[in-house]
């Protein structure tokens, strides 16, 4: 009787041991999963509108929409427009289409050649301009506003943006 208590003791161990380490291979194996899936996914490149802290130095195009003014921010020395620029603008787009008109405000900081900085913010606000057209927006309905100086606030990409307002 002894010798049957502990084949049963054996087998229920043997048992014990098989479902553990059935467990432990399917959860690596859900783990991995979860990892590559969500934690390590591929970065892909951004459609929607990025929303970047003030503070943070960028040097790429980006957009972002603060309090309902869309803000361009645009490479050093570059004037293209940045990808999700026609998402961003799809509230300006929605305003002028009943009845408002929208102001674009091209900055630009006080280094180097204020006559480059300024023709600079001047064809940034122009490529801003020439998204809203591409978009359906009427010509008689965009104000460009002169390019202003600025002082940055801590980051030269404040410096280097447009920024689109909806006016009465």
């Amino acid at each position: 009787m002894s010798s049957n208590s502990d084949d049963d003791s054996q087998q229920r161990f043997a048992l014990g041991f098989l479902f553990a380490l059935i467990a432990l291979i399917v959860s690596a194996v859900i783990g991995t999963v979860v990892y590559q899936r969500v934690l390590k996914a591929p970065e892909t490149e951004v459609v929607a509108v990025a929303v970047v802290p003030a503070t943070v130095e960028i040097d790429e195009a980006l957009v972002r929409v603060d309090n309902g003014v869309v803000k361009f921010y645009f490479a050093t020395g570059k004037a293209d427009v940045a990808i999700g620029g026609n998402e961003a603008l799809a509230d300006v787009v929605r305003g002028v289409t009943n009845g408002k008109r929208a102001r674009i405000s091209g900055f630009h900081d006080a280094t180097g050649d204020a006559a480059a900085n300024a023709e600079l913010a001047k064809q940034r606000a122009q490529a801003v301009q020439a998204t809203l057209l591409s978009l359906g927006v009427k010509e008689e309905v965009i104000e460009l506003r002169k390019p202003e100086q600025t002082l940055a606030g801590g980051s030269n990409a404040e410096a280097r943006r447009v920024e689109v307002v909806l006016i009465d």
